[in-house]
């Protein structure tokens, strides 16, 4: 009877319905005893009622009419259906019509209504799979409309507005993600969330973390003006408040925006002081991590770098910081890359890859779904393919591509290492037109690596005032953003378009400057890249025994940590120095030179072959052949001349000289 009278009448009807339960508590005889099974229901109730906004209740009441007019037209239906276990299934009943959600994008829908604390599981689950492994969480079309379906039916739903702009990240929609940022913090401010958690304060706190959100934000996508008028918005209100955590968080992020415009470790290094006196050891460990990532690039030596990060390891431990542990890791690998010691960073690559994650994932979730291992398998991959082990790379960037998806955050990632890869392969087999196609791809992930391969592929078609403007531009640019080891890498290979015109002297200054800022920055591969070079051109300058001087001391890490293409060409020039040299030998020491010579081109031809480098093993067979018929071994003189005739007619050599160049 009392739900028909609600049903058939006014909205106050229900409202006083609710207002009749709280009486029946009081008395010195109350109805319902509220520790009784019936009067914690009731409390329950009454409670949740109390919790909806205007627009909730309006639909409760909408909702309530619907069912009693549904069950009018069923005078059969059993009264068990009527029976709600709780308020919670009353918000379901009102939701079934507006929202169906599939807690799986594979699994069939749910037949039923969500109630709140379904709707609050299905965010968190979606928020935990985004983190841990987003290939089992909604596609970002799917899960952005089951979210829009949650905020129809509900619009204060704050946690849903904060999934939503985290969807939004996931495709880099700037618009979509500020618009859903700005709703989560408004929501958490009228619902008076954070005010009942942190009294007065719940309301400035919200504010000035809405600020520091949203500078990070502009930070992410590249507005750091805009991202240095929130930041400082976000100081301002947290200054008035004095709140200490909050200012760290700002000073970090000050930091991040400042290194745009100049280099400076002050601020970097009062964070970390800062966030260890305020027992922050999260933020404290990141400092750490920025600080031994910049002086890395200001060439650091390596043990002072490792001390630092093993400092930081024992807080991770300490503190059992799961994913810092991972990022130190993946640190440590780029920095040994940095530094040229290939075997000691894929020491470092496995290390990470066989640990297992310290925080609690649900079964069939990847434990370990983040950036840094993202990092750590695209430079496992690059590492394989520099050896030769091209069917190994192509293994991990297949799993790459199905743990990190294309419209995954850090699919860019293993997407320019895929096409370096390709790049090399292409310039390897003499492909130079593929190879030009894959230079728009690289240059839409990263522009100063396109640029420069470009200049590569305009170097290797003989386009050469064309291939040095453009190494010219990106010189100064790469200077002016203090990218070191570009800078290097464009010096050499202008000092190889000095050779390739002749011009040898002028190749000298440029390779003297390659090499002191190399061994300034501590780049030990690249210095010894660099004096490679600076033998050749002695060689070129007619002083063979100098060059085979300086290959003896450079040439050992070259073999130790180098790519197989920079194994090859040091063998080659070895040959080729040593055969120089031989001019001026006895006749039985000069036949001693030109066998060891044989030999190290033998080794130089395994090298090319293991990279399918055509053009260079073309070059050794020429040399052999020569040598051969020098000893007078007419049958191996042959058939080095076979195999070099049919790599000639395959790769002509455009009227170049065979022999121009290092590599």
């Amino acid at each position: 009877f009392r739900l028909k009278l609600m049903a058939e009448g006014e909205l106050k009807d229900m409202e006083q319905f609710f207002d009749d339960l709280s009486d029946s508590f009081s008395g010195t005889e109350p109805e319902v005893h509220k520790t009784s099974v019936v009067g914690l229901f009731l409390r329950h109730m009454i409670l949740a009622y109390n919790k909806l906004s205007f627009s909730q209740v309006y639909k409760l009441y909408t909702a309530l009419q619907q069912y009693f007019q549904n069950d009018e037209k069923k005078p059969g239906t059993d009264e068990s259906d009527m029976e709600l276990t709780n308020t919670e299934e009353l918000e379901g009943k009102m939701e079934k019509e507006e929202l169906d959600v599939p807690l799986r994008e594979e699994e069939v829908s749910c037949s039923g209504p969500l109630s709140q604390k379904q709707a609050e599981y299905f965010l968190s689950q979606q928020a935990s799979l985004l983190k841990n492994d987003e290939t089992k969480a909604l596609t970002p079309v799917s899960l952005q409309k089951e979210l829009n379906n949650l905020l129809k039916f509900n619009p204060d739903f704050a946690e849903a507005h904060y999934l939503s702009y985290l969807n939004s990240l996931r495709v880099q929609d700037v618009f979509s993600s500020t618009h859903s940022l700005l709703h989560y913090f408004d929501r958490l401010i009228l619902t008076g969330a954070e005010s009942k958690s942190n009294g007065d304060e719940g309301y400035g706190r919200s504010l000035r973390y809405a600020a520091l959100n949203l500078a990070a934000l502009h930070c992410r996508f590249g507005h750091y003006q805009q991202a240095e008028l929130a930041l400082q918005e976000a100081i301002r209100i947290a200054q008035e408040s004095n709140d200490h955590v909050c200012l760290q968080h700002c000073l970090s992020w000050l930091y991040i925006l400042e290194q745009k415009i100049f280099d400076s470790c002050v601020l970097l290094e009062h964070s970390v002081n800062k966030s260890l006196h305020f027992g922050l050891p999260y933020l404290a460990s990141l400092g750490i991590q920025s600080l031994v990532q910049q002086r890395a690039f200001a060439g650091k030596a390596a043990n002072k770098l490792m001390d630092a990060l093993k400092d930081s390891d024992l807080l991770h431990w300490k503190h059992s910081l799961s994913e810092l542990i991972d990022i130190s890791i993946a640190q440590k690998t780029a920095i040994w890359r940095l530094y040229g010691r290939s075997t000691m960073a894929l020491q470092q690559a496995q290390t990470l890859l066989s640990m297992n994650s310290l925080e609690a994932v649900n079964v069939g979730v990847q434990q370990n779904n983040t950036e840094s291992f993202a990092v750590v398998l695209c430079h496992l991959a690059e590492l394989h393919a520099e050896q030769g082990y091209f069917p190994a790379a192509s293994e991990i960037l297949k799993h790459l591509k199905e743990r990190f998806p294309s419209n995954s955050q850090h699919a860019q990632l293993w997407m320019l290492f895929d096409q370096k890869i390709q790049f090399e392969r292409a310039m390897n087999d003499g492909r130079y037109h593929t190879a030009d196609s894959l230079v728009a791809g690289i240059t839409a992930l990263n522009s100063i690596e396109g640029v420069y391969r470009k200049a590569i592929v305009l170097k290797a078609q003989n386009q050469m005032s064309e291939a040095h403007q453009l190494l010219q531009k990106l010189l100064i640019h790469c200077q002016k953003i203090k990218n070191t080891e570009m800078v290097i890498s464009v010096l050499l290979s202008i000092a190889e378009l000095y050779w390739r015109s002749s011009c040898h002297t002028i190749a000298l200054p440029v390779l003297l400057q390659a090499l002191a800022l190399s061994r300034e920055y501590s780049l030990q591969y690249l210095a010894s890249e660099t004096l490679l070079n600076l033998a050749f051109s002695q060689l070129i300058l007619g002083i063979p025994e100098q060059a085979l001087n300086i290959l003896h001391t450079a040439i050992e890490p070259v073999l130790a940590h180098g790519a197989v293409l920079d194994k090859g060409c040091a063998m080659f020039l070895v040959a080729k120095c040593q055969v120089a040299s031989a001019a001026s030998y006895t006749p039985e020491k000069k036949m001693e030179a030109l066998e060891s010579a044989i030999v190290n081109l033998n080794e130089a031809k395994t090298y090319f072959a293991k990279v399918d480098c055509k053009e260079q093993l073309r070059d050794v067979l020429y040399y052999q052949a020569r040598l051969f018929h020098t000893l007078g071994k007419t049958q191996e003189r042959n058939k080095c001349a076979m195999l070099f005739r049919q790599l000639h007619q395959e790769l002509p050599a455009h009227g170049v000289p065979l022999i121009n160049a290092f590599k």
